[in-house]
C-alpha cells in the first residue's frame, strides 16, 4: 500500500508491471517478510531506465541492504562497468553476496564493507551516478560527499524524500516524526543546490533526481 499514490492507481500500475524474474521476485518476498527495506519496485525500473539512458562506466551506492537495486543496476550496465556498494551490515553483507552470486554479477558489484561516512572520504574516483539509500539521519553528510564523488553531468538518485508522504503530511506519526523533520530539511537543501539541476518525483517512495552542472 503506497501513501503516496492512491489506492486504485496503485493497483492499476501493478496490473501492468511485467511480472519479475524468479531471483527478483524471491528478493522482494525476502524483504517483505524479513522487514528489509528495499527499493520500490516502480523506482528501480525508473533506476534501471536511467542506466540505460545514461550508461554509465562507475556507479556507486550507498545502502546496498540485501543487493535488490544492486543487481537491477548492475544487470543493465555495459561490458566493465562497475557497481560499487557500500553496506555495513554484515547480515545484509552475507545475504548480498549470496544473491549476487546466485544473480551471476560478482565481476560487476563490488560491495565495500563499512560505514559510508568514513569509507566515502577515501575513495579517490569520481563515478557518473551515485544511488543514495542510507540511514536517513546521514543523507546530508553523505549527499556533500556524494557532490564531491560525481563527476560533471553525473547522475545522483536519491530516495525516500515523501517519506511514506509524511513529508507532504500535516499529522505525523511521533515514531516518524524526527525522521520526517530531517527529510523536510534534506529537501530543501537538496532542492537549493546551484551545483545540480535537482527535481523531486513522486515515484515509488519519492525520488530526488540530481544531474550536476
Amino acid at each position: 500500500m503506497s501513501n503516496i499514490l492512491y489506492e486504485k492507481q496503485l493497483a492499476y500500475l501493478s496490473s501492468l508491471r511485467n511480472p519479475p524474474d524468479a531471483l527478483l521476485k524471491e528478493m522482494e518476498e525476502f524483504a517483505l517478510e524479513k522487514k528489509i527495506p528495499i527499493l520500490d519496485w516502480k523506482a528501480a525500473e525508473f533506476l534501471e531506465e536511467l542506466v540505460l539512458i545514461h550508461r554509465p562506466k562507475r556507479v556507486l551506492e550507498i545502502g546496498t541492504a540485501i543487493a535488490y537495486s544492486s543487481i537491477r543496476i548492475a544487470r543493465h550496465l555495459r561490458k566493465k562497468a562497475l557497481l560499487d556498494t557500500i553496506e555495513k551490515s554484515k547480515n545484509n553483507i552475507t545475504l548480498a553476496t549470496e544473491f549476487i552470486q546466485r544473480a551471476k554479477l560478482n565481476s560487476s558489484i563490488n560491495i565495500l564493507e563499512g560505514d559510508a561516512l568514513e569509507i566515502m572520504p577515501a575513495l579517490e574516483k569520481k563515478y557518473d551516478l551515485i544511488f543514495l539509500d542510507a540511514d536517513k539521519e546521514d543523507y546530508e553528510k553523505l549527499f556533500y560527499y556524494s557532490l564531491m564523488l560525481l563527476k560533471k553531468h553525473g547522475v545522483l538518485f536519491i530516495d525516500n524524500l515523501l517519506w511514506h508522504g509524511y513529508a507532504a503530511a500535516r499529522t505525523v506519526p511521533a515514531s516518524f516524526s524526527k525522521s520526517t523533520k530531517i527529510i523536510r530539511e534534506f529537501n530543501k537543501l537538496f532542492i537549493s543546490q546551484t551545483s545540480l539541476r535537482t527535481t523531486i518525483l513522486p515515484i515509488g517512495d519519492g525520488i530526488g533526481l540530481g544531474v550536476k552542472v
